[in-house]
């Protein structure tokens, strides 16, 4: 049985339809009330198991370290989002030591599940359980997230069911949740270009209010590191400063 250590939070989670916003003085009241969880669903960065699918151009040992950054970067991102409690999921479940290291700010819960839509159900019923309210996971593939995107996702779960971040390869980089919906992530097969469109479908059969933040995308292949570099030149040196630091000094892997 997964434990969380710290804090107590809720988790967050998939879903779909037409966005939807609402204003409405009731939802603002209820919005500033509800216990926040921001969760962050992350690795300890090891050579050979983090960021493989950028090998090559980059070694093993290189990718991990680029992971490290995109890790340390969205906490950065996480901590500039308002919320009750943020929460680091994470694995494998030794890792405890090095997250706790790395941001003794955070609470922990150790990922557990088989497969990935098993690992995000078991997350979101023991946070959602351990503390009712708004619940947002992100990933660690996603080091230049605008943070006011997040914070839009606690926002519109004032209002919604589900809330999701549509990625360009067809998959989501943010879901959020008042309350589990298994099916969501039980029943789509995960790291396809379809989740999305199959998360969506189940929503849909549930009848779930759903809303769609803007696109953004996940750091997985050499194209996608290459329109990092691109984003980066352009971008405040604000923007991902762990990752930029990094692809500075190794400007030509």
């Amino acid at each position: 049985m997964a434990v969380l250590q710290t804090a107590a939070l809720p988790l967050c989670y998939v879903a779909a339809c037409q966005p939807h916003f609402s204003t409405a003085p009731l939802a603002l009241q209820l919005h500033t009330t509800m216990h926040q969880s921001l969760l962050i669903f992350a690795k300890q960065p090891a050579a050979g198991q983090t960021k493989t699918r950028l090998c090559p151009p980059l070694s093993h040992a290189a990718a991990a370290e680029l992971y490290a950054c995109f890790l340390r970067d969205t906490l950065v991102t996480a901590r500039q989002v308002p919320a009750s409690t943020r929460v680091i999921v994470y694995q494998p479940e030794e890792a405890a030591g090095y997250f706790r290291a790395l941001a003794p700010d955070f609470a922990l819960l150790p990922q557990q599940g088989a497969d990935l839509g098993e690992r995000l159900d078991r997350c979101l019923t023991t946070v959602l359980n351990a503390s009712p309210g708004m619940a947002v996971l992100i990933g660690t593939d996603i080091p230049t997230l605008p943070a006011p995107y997040v914070a839009r996702a606690f926002d519109l779960l004032a209002t919604h069911d589900l809330v999701l971040g549509p990625s360009d390869d067809g998959g989501y980089y943010l879901i959020g949740t008042c309350r589990p919906y298994p099916r969501l992530v039980r029943e789509v097969t995960m790291s396809t270009p379809y989740v999305l469109r199959d998360t969506l479908a189940i929503a849909a059969e549930l009848e779930l209010r759903v809303a769609l933040l803007p696109g953004w995308y996940d750091v997985d292949t050499p194209a996608d590191l290459e329109r990092l570099r691109r984003e980066l030149a352009l971008a405040p040196p604000t923007v991902a400063p762990h990752t930029r630091a990094w692809l500075t000094t190794h400007a030509e892997t």
